[in-house]
């Protein structure tokens, strides 16, 4: 290198070291003005389904819940004058008398009771089915996998108005499976219009996805791992509980969490195949609504069913919340 050009380097004001200084300044500039325009436009674009959710769903849940404390003037007077047993306000923040009304009522006691129990035996039974059709498509791959995975999948694409009537008609007195039974000389047993009819037709509505989320997760483990503890002389038990479960569990709980809103909230199946009392609370509030008149009673019924499918949902976004925490980016 020449006397000129080493010189000319070690100029501080050279055009060759003004050069990276100058073009990262020009191009940081126009990155602010865009993050700067951008931002407004934004909150523009999310504004109008916001206003919606609390225009359609926000208001009304505050004159529901207004109501079921004693409320009554307003917007809820028409329901208030035209149905029975309302209790009204006699203090500033309103009254209790219909909650103590509905929770200490035997029926009500029984029918959160049913729906509780129904509600934690489907999951825990869809779990079990979705789990092992997940397994099996993980360690075999075979036809006999896919094919299961198929079978499992059907549900999904039949209308649960039309399940729900079928799963009625095959299990009531009448029905196929007590027909088959009757050719043998036997007593088959009847579930039309009981609770494990209720849970027979939860867990086909709520298997599909159970299955979806849960064999997607198992996918996603490296083989290598399943390979290398194999090496190590680990069971497929151990295998299962200290590499598999663990790595899907984030999938597992979604699909826990998803499944039992859904079923704790359901109004189709317990409606077709369930009993008249004790039934399902998604039935029970619409009974209290519709065919005693007694909306505040109902309305209380309701954000029960909404208080404890939020302790639900309380899982999901912690299971939420350690996945991104695993990720990086919380």
């Amino acid at each position: 290198m020449s006397t000129t050009a080493q010189q000319r380097k070690a100029v501080p004001g050279s055009r060759g070291q003004q050069h990276g200084p100058r073009k990262s300044a020009s191009t940081k500039k126009p990155k602010g003005k865009r993050t700067s325009r951008l931002s407004p436009l934004g909150f523009v674009l999310a504004l109008p389904p916001i206003l919606l959710i609390l225009l359609f769903v926000g208001f009304p849940i505050v004159l529901a819940v207004a109501f079921s404390l004693g409320f009554t003037g307003g917007l809820n007077s028409v329901v208030a004058t035209i149905g029975l047993n309302v209790h009204e306000a006699d203090n500033w923040w309103g009254t209790l008398a219909a909650y103590q009304e509905v929770f200490t009522s035997s029926r009500f006691q029984a029918d959160l009771l049913v729906t509780v129990v129904v509600t934690a035996l489907s999951t825990l039974i869809v779990l079990f089915m979705a789990m092992g059709i997940g397994l099996y498509l993980k360690m075999k791959d075979g036809r006999m996998a896919k094919l299961l995975s198929g079978l499992a999948i059907i549900p999904l694409f039949i209308p649960v108005v039309i399940a729900s009537w079928a799963i009625l008609t095959f299990y009531s007195a009448d029905g196929f499976l007590r027909s088959v039974f009757a050719q043998f000389g036997l007593q088959g047993p009847v579930w039309g219009y009981t609770a494990v009819a209720i849970v027979i037709g939860s867990v086909w509505t709520s298997l599909p996805f159970a299955v979806l989320m849960i064999s997607s997760g198992l996918q996603a483990i490296p083989d290598a791992m399943i390979e290398a503890a194999r090496d190590a002389g680990a069971s497929f038990p151990r295998i299962v509980y200290s590499i598999l479960m663990p790595m899907a569990f984030v999938p597992i709980i979604i699909a826990s969490t998803f499944t039992a809103i859904g079923v704790i909230g359901s109004f189709t199946v317990p409606y077709f195949t369930g009993p008249n009392a004790p039934n399902m609370l998604g039935v029970e509030l619409t009974n209290f609504f519709v065919s005693f008149n007694q909306p505040q009673q109902s309305v209380v019924m309701a954000i029960a069913v909404f208080l404890v499918a939020s302790v639900i949902a309380g899982f999901y976004v912690w299971a939420n919340f350690r996945s991104a925490k695993d990720q990086g980016r919380v």
